[in-house]
């Protein structure tokens, strides 16, 4: 049997500013991970919406989930959200679905997602895409194309 020492010290004093450096840190981490607000069935369209914080939601059918589409409409009713809104989950049956895997099963919305991602990180501009840009104004813009001989 190994010795594993810890890289951390598990014995750290809680001070006041422990306990805000934890704090800020599960909020970034919550921030950046997918939370969703509130849950809804549907049964005139077999579906279920789920709403997140900023009024967005979105609408998956139960169909395309075998794991959903096995359920009674009254065990679709009491469908409720988990792990800080980041699963669905109906106790009776045990049954906990992450909501970013629902929402990555989906072709057309990973599509959706990833032209989303795209033009936000098109649209960045570092320091050094600045610099580059003004260096090249200075310069009288980017060359014209020449027609190949």
């Amino acid at each position: 049997m190994s010795v594993v020492i810890p890289k951390q010290p598990v014995d750290e004093q809680v001070t006041v500013a422990v306990m805000e450096q934890a704090v800020a840190r599960g909020a970034e981490r919550r921030r950046q991970s997918l939370h969703a607000a509130d849950l809804a069935y549907l049964p005139e369209s077999e579906a279920l919406r789920i709403g997140f914080a900023d009024h967005s939601a979105v609408i998956l059918p139960l169909g395309i989930y075998p794991e959903l589409a096995a359920l009674s409409s009254e065990e679709c009713v009491r469908l409720t959200l988990g792990y800080a809104g980041g699963a669905v989950c109906l106790e009776g049956r045990d049954l906990h679905i992450s909501i970013a895997g629902l929402v990555s099963a989906s072709a057309d919305l990973m599509a959706m997602a990833s032209g989303v991602v795209a033009a936000r990180n098109g649209s960045r501009t570092t320091e050094a895409k600045a610099s580059a840009a003004r260096e090249n104004g200075r310069k009288g813009g980017r060359p014209r194309r020449t027609a190949a001989p």
